[in-house]
């Protein structure tokens, strides 16, 4: 399993928009080939300041995302709300209990 981890920074007037768009989408990046979950996550101390984990069953199938038409209108539409540069790592899952 590989795991993408993105941080997002967004100015506070841009969170709605940030917030409507993500839920247009969301179900669209999901269901990417490859994808496996989807999950949004907000900073409890500061409310400026999101995580999005992905998770892919191979690198080639995120390459294969952030490479499409739709992840570079996302992108584009994203980038233009952030206070600051996105942060991502890659990371492969070790262990993980439920």
């Amino acid at each position: 399993m590989f795991v993408r981890i993105v941080k997002l920074s967004f100015h506070e007037e841009n969170i709605p928009a940030f917030l409507e768009n993500f839920e247009s989408i969301k179900e669209r990046i999901r269901s990417a080939p490859g994808n496996r979950l989807l999950e949004l996550y907000q900073d409890k101390d500061n409310k400026s300041i999101f995580f999005t984990y992905s998770y892919w069953d191979t690198e080639e199938d995120l390459e294969n995302y952030r490479n499409s038409e739709f992840f570079n209108e996302v992108w584009s539409f994203t980038k233009k709300l952030f206070n600051a540069k996105a942060e991502a790592w890659s990371v492969d899952k070790l262990a993980s209990l439920v």
